[in-house]
């Protein structure tokens, strides 16, 4: 019996240890999968533990608590932000006072009139639509209902669209841009809607193996700009290396292009946001290169829990694949799960707040081997090869 035991703890601890594989090597089957259970082995280490109390092996109990303690630590990022930070005492601290802050700001905000684009905050509302049958009238509901400025849908059919403008989300939000309808589009092509006249818009903010990313611009200020991007990388079951590929080539929008035509000019502030099912979560090391090329993620940032989005018609487990993620300069809060008919996402809103200082990285999210180390050496190699 004990040796049974020990055989099922190493074979969990050696799933576990698949979260820690280098950048890109999750992009073979069917590792995307066994990584997106990981946050469930809580309930194996929990249950091997308890066994081993029974049993007074005490050692192997001992094994099996490092274990449990081993598969929350990056779930814990999600109500505690900095945990590994060197300091946590004075970490948790500036987190109480910030969160103060904000929540008065926030009582300030409500009884003055609701959060408006122009004046710093703004809420932002992503959604899978299921190859197009989410409810058109119940997703402007909740535009109108959420107040929303910033709206983002994947899946999209041309038939969705005529549906949001006859439902009124034009009058809502007036400005938007689609991405082409391909051929390849993984279940639909993406969307992003606006409440004020974008300066740029493109339907191809970056190639990415999969739907188009489109893209629109605002200027806030003579020398920043916030740009907004809908985005869904391939699902690992339409090929797990254009999955891995897709979700580290959204890095490429953290850091926009320079002016070529005036390489002198004063550094011009961009800001990006991107919504949308990202297909990933911090578990996947995919999803951490991502955030590690200077994304923060919403639920991550506001640290107040788990946002789980996918699928809506199992409670539990429902996993993280749906994100609000944006770069420095931005603070997260209110974010919150919102049920939309017809669709297997829940919906994903968050307020986003302008602020003059840096967010640091959340340590869970950050990257566990070194940029030297090759995501897709066999790959590279071809690439090297080719020049």
């Amino acid at each position: 019996m004990l040796i049974a035991l020990w055989i099922i703890l190493i074979v969990c601890l050696l799933w576990l240890s698949l979260t820690e594989l280098p950048a890109g090597w999750d992009g073979h089957s069917p590792l995307p999968y066994l990584i997106a259970l990981t946050p469930m082995l809580w309930i194996a280490f929990t249950a091997l533990g308890v066994a081993g109390l029974c049993m007074r092996e005490w050692g192997f109990a001992a094994c099996c608590a490092a274990g449990l303690i081993a598969s929350l630590m990056r779930k814990t990022a999600y109500w505690l932000n900095n945990l590994k930070s060197p300091n946590t005492g004075e970490a948790i601290a500036r987190k109480i006072a910030e969160r103060k802050a904000r929540e008065a700001q926030s009582h300030i905000q409500a009884t003055q009139g609701t959060p408006r684009l122009d004046d710093g905050r703004f809420r932002v509302l992503t959604l899978n639509c299921r190859f197009g049958r989410a409810s058109a009238g119940e997703i402007v509901r909740t535009v109108r209902d959420e107040d929303v400025a910033v709206l983002a849908l994947q899946e999209l059919t041309e038939d969705l669209v005529r549906q949001l403008d006859a439902a009124g989300l034009a009058e809502l939000l007036p400005y938007r841009q689609l991405g082409d309808p391909q051929a390849s589009d993984n279940g639909g092509f993406n969307g992003v809607w606006l409440r004020v006249e974008p300066a740029q818009s493109t339907p191809t903010g970056v190639a990415i193996p999969a739907a188009d990313v489109p893209a629109v611009t605002l200027q806030v200020s003579p020398m920043r700009d916030i740009t907004f991007a809908s985005a869904h990388p391939k699902s690992p079951q339409r090929g797990c290396r254009e999955w891995s590929e897709g979700i580290i080539g959204l890095g490429a929008l953290a850091h926009p292009q320079q002016n070529l035509a005036a390489p002198d000019a004063p550094a011009h502030e961009t800001i990006t946001v991107i919504l949308g099912d990202l297909n990933s979560s911090i578990p996947h090391p995919s999803f951490r290169k991502l955030l590690a090329s200077g994304f923060h993620d919403a639920a991550l940032d506001e640290a107040k829990g788990l946002h789980p989005t996918y699928p809506t018609w199992l409670p539990w487990p429902r996993i993280v694949i749906d994100h609000v993620i944006f770069t420095d300069h931005l603070h997260a809060s209110d974010v919150q799960a919102v049920h939309i008919d017809g669709s297997d996402h829940m919906a994903l809103a968050a307020t986003l707040t302008l602020q003059d200082k840096h967010e640091p990285v959340n340590a869970a999210a950050r990257e566990t081997w070194p940029e030297s180390l090759p995501p897709l050496p066999r790959k590279k190699a071809r690439e090297q090869a080719q020049r």
